[in-house]
């Protein structure tokens, strides 16, 4: 799992609308940061061209094609100016004036400064050989450099000579003037300033607008959450608001037509349910009488079966076992509907649990084929028929279908009683285990069918539940399996309530 898939959807939506804004602001405002800050430029740029054109006109025509020292200082003071050209400095033929500061009309010191403060030292090394030739070959150009943190404009220009013919020719007198673009930089950077503000107001408005989205997103996707977890929980009338018509109203729609047709299948299984529930308790209760009478003919018929021919004999005693294996599965039939009806109680009274299992075993006659671990004065208030159907079908099914020796070890704390059943055999196979309490389940298909219903374990477990406690089974590391049943040793019938 990624670390993007681990967020949540609220924190993912407003992570993707402040990128979204970052990247959106940063472009914006990045392209109009260089756009005004090109504009800012080119018009000091071309302010300061003109400018100093200007100025450069007022020295035609010139006094001497090969100026000195002095002449080139007159040509430099008077190309500066209050508002655009700060410095000037002439250069001829690699003599070059003093700098002539705006305000000054001759000579100056070999460094400018204003009022206020900007300093530059304009000598050929702050011009660059790429700009001196093309100034040298005629042409006006123009450099931006940063001396000591302020940033400053060099333009140069080539003074020409007009012929009498009307053409024109280099001088060879070289004129650069530098303007400081501080005044320029601060725009700039209030710019920029401005810029970051705007993108910070922008990203709060978009985590405003990415919760109220999310808001708007996640109501419906949590009242879905919820929904879906009342209808796992068996609440199958869960239902979702349906708003608008997008697509999160589609989903809810789509949602509660499906709970919708769930809860009608399952009101339609219940009603199934019931019926059959209700017909095996009919069939079971029309079923008695006509077994009693069954049973007492095969009692005559087992007393006169040894008498019997052979045929006829095996045939009466066959009848007499099936009736009694039918009127079991008529009893167990009868007792599991007891359970799905919820009719089913306890008649509780204080037993020693010992002197119960040994009454089990005496009655069945099973004494000498079950060992037994059994501490005295262990007492429980318990229903002692019920605890006898649970022990009969687990020692039952022990010495049925395991291998002795078969035990039962009864063990119990202070809440707790706890009675073990163990055979020795090859144990029950991982693939049974899980079904070993379901009605009517076999482990084995080829088992004869009168062997049992299918039902014996299931009611065992039911009681054990009625209780109020649990029936287990595993495979014991040593071979054989173990059936665990836990109960409280103060039951409380559910009829009763709390005492």
């Amino acid at each position: 799992m990624t670390l993007w898939s681990s967020l949540g959807l609220r924190t993912r939506l407003l992570l993707a609308f402040a990128l979204l804004c970052v990247v959106t602001a940063a472009a914006v405002a990045g392209g109009i940061y260089v756009q005004a800050r090109n504009d800012i430029l080119q018009r000091t740029q071309d302010a300061t061209v003109q400018a100093m054109r200007s100025r450069l006109q007022m020295l035609y025509p010139l006094r001497s094609a090969t100026p000195g020292p002095d002449e080139l200082g007159d040509i430099a003071a008077a190309v500066p100016d209050h508002n655009s050209v700060e410095f000037a400095v002439a250069v001829y033929r690699g003599i070059y004036s003093p700098v002539a500061p705006p305000g000054r009309s001759g000579p100056g010191p070999p460094e400018g400064s204003t009022p206020g403060g900007r300093v530059l030292d304009l000598d050929l090394g702050v011009i660059s050989p790429g700009l001196r030739q093309v100034v040298a070959d005629g042409e006006i150009a123009w450099q931006r450099v940063v001396r000591d943190g302020v940033p400053w404009l060099i333009i140069g220009s080539p003074l020409l000579i007009v012929e009498p013919d009307r053409t024109t020719r280099v001088s060879g007198i070289e004129v650069y003037a530098a303007r400081s673009l501080l005044a320029e930089q601060r725009s700039i950077d209030e710019l920029a300033t401005l810029a970051w503000a705007t993108g910070g107001a922008a990203l709060a408005f978009a985590v405003f607008l990415a919760l109220l989205a999310t808001r708007g997103v996640l109501r419906p996707v949590r009242e879905l959450g919820r929904a879906a977890r009342l209808l796992g929980e068996g609440e199958l009338r869960a239902r979702i608001a349906v708003r608008g018509s997008d697509e999160l109203a589609d989903v809810a729609r789509t949602f509660n037509n499906t709970a919708a047709e769930l809860e009608r299948h399952v009101k339609q299984l219940r009603e199934m349910e019931a019926d059959a529930r209700r017909f095996v308790a009919d069939v079971s209760h029309e079923l008695r009488t006509p077994l009693a009478a069954l049973a007492a003919v095969a009692d005559v018929l087992e007393e006169e079966a040894a008498r019997l021919p052979e045929p006829a004999g095996k045939a009466a005693r066959l009848v007499s076992q099936e009736t009694l294996n039918l009127t079991a599965l008529v009893n167990d039939l009868i007792e599991i509907s007891r359970f799905d009806s919820g009719v089913a109680a306890l008649a509780l009274n204080e037993v020693d649990v010992a002197e119960l299992v040994r009454a089990t075993l005496r009655i069945r006659g099973w004494s000498e084929q079950v060992r037994t671990e059994l501490p005295p004065s262990v007492t429980a208030r318990l229903d002692p028929r019920r605890v006898d159907v649970i022990l009969a079908n687990l020692v039952g099914n022990a010495l049925r279908h395991g291998e002795p020796p078969v035990s039962v070890r009864l063990s119990a704390d202070e809440h707790w009683i706890t009675l073990e059943v163990r055979d020795h055999g090859p144990g029950l196979d991982q693939a049974v285990l899980p079904h070993v309490f379901d009605r009517f389940y076999k482990a084995s298909a080829a088992r004869a069918r009168s062997e049992g219903s299918g039902l014996g374990l299931a009611i065992a477990r039911e009681n054990a539940l009625l209780h109020r406690g649990d029936l287990t089974v595993t495979n014991s590391p040593d071979g054989g399996a173990v059936f665990t049943l836990r109960l409280p040793r103060r039951a409380h019938d559910p009829e009763e309530g709390s005492e």
